[in-house]
């Protein structure tokens, strides 16, 4: 299944502002397609079920913070589909107003996860971080600020789009720093079998049973399924009962996850596949 641009107008959509990671990624996987800049989550899921935009790109995991909030809390019943995984090296700049400078800067701002990102570099400059609710946000707020004294932390890309001068790059702590990306599609696409390595993403509930969790994952084991991830929320704020995230290497049609689907029904409710899609080359690299 290919997930490369056709010659007819398409749209994605991603939350944030212009200038942030997800804007980037769509901008790499997607150059021809229009970026739908959107405000929150909730509202990257309705422009695609309304069809407003074809596909979206959201976040799921990031190496250093770990799954993504709320993602969870919509994915389940949006009646979306996962069709691709993208991963991004996340890359931090530090970034200022024309004439700033590291001597004249005195406030940094970004996103809660940006700034635990950044710790190192935030010390050494000694620098008092502010929270913003996006990274590209942040970018945009300081130069509309048009004050030398504070900084923004945001990807490259924004620093061209708000007119900053970059005063450091590569701010963040760790280089290894990656994000997950998954491509959300209203049409079922699934990844064919015997044609290289695939994911298959997929949700249940478990009741609160002894053992149940157990019984579940057992057929997983024995039919020698590798399973990358298994995430546990509450359902309806409930503490009697537990929704799982989970995905797997393998194609439902490969004999072993079959089997182990088959068994985890007897022991589980609503199970729902997410997506059937290939494993980005990132994951062997």
């Amino acid at each position: 299944m290919s997930t490369s641009p056709s010659t007819s107008p398409h749209r994605i959509a991603y939350q944030g502002e212009p200038g942030a990671n997800s804007h980037i990624v769509c901008r790499l996987h997607f150059p021809d397609w229009e970026a739908i800049a959107c405000a929150s989550f909730e509202d990257v899921f309705a422009a695609v079920e309304s069809g407003e935009a074809d596909l979206a790109m959201i976040p799921i995991d990031n190496s250093i913070a770990g799954r993504v909030a709320d993602i969870h809390h919509f994915l389940p019943d949006s009646g979306l589909h996962i069709i691709a995984e993208k991963f991004l090296r996340i890359q931090f700049t530090l970034m200022g107003v024309p004439g700033s400078s590291l001597d004249t800067i005195r406030t940094v701002h970004s996103h809660v996860h940006a700034l635990g990102q950044c710790r190192g570099a935030i010390r050494e400059l000694g620098l008092k971080p502010v929270v913003a609710g996006d990274t590209a946000g942040a970018a945009r707020e300081v130069a509309e600020s048009g004050d030398p004294t504070q900084a923004a932390i945001a990807p490259p890309l924004s620093a061209e789009i708000y007119g900053l001068e970059i005063l450091r790059e590569e701010v963040e702590d760790e280089d290894t720093n990656t994000t997950r990306f998954v491509v959300l599609s209203r049409e079922l696409v699934e990844a064919p079998a015997d044609n290289g390595p695939v994911v298959t993403s997929f949700i249940f509930n478990v009741r609160n049973l002894p053992a149940a969790l157990y019984k579940a994952l057992g057929g997983f084991a024995t039919n020698g399924v590798n399973m990358t991830k298994l995430e546990s929320y509450m359902v309806g704020g409930l503490f009697t009962a537990t929704q799982f995230l989970a995905e797997v290497d393998g194609h439902p049609d490969d004999v072993g996850l079959k089997r182990a689907l088959e068994e985890l029904a007897f022991f589980t409710t609503d199970v729902k596949i997410l997506g059937v899609y290939p494993a980005d080359p990132f994951r062997s690299s």
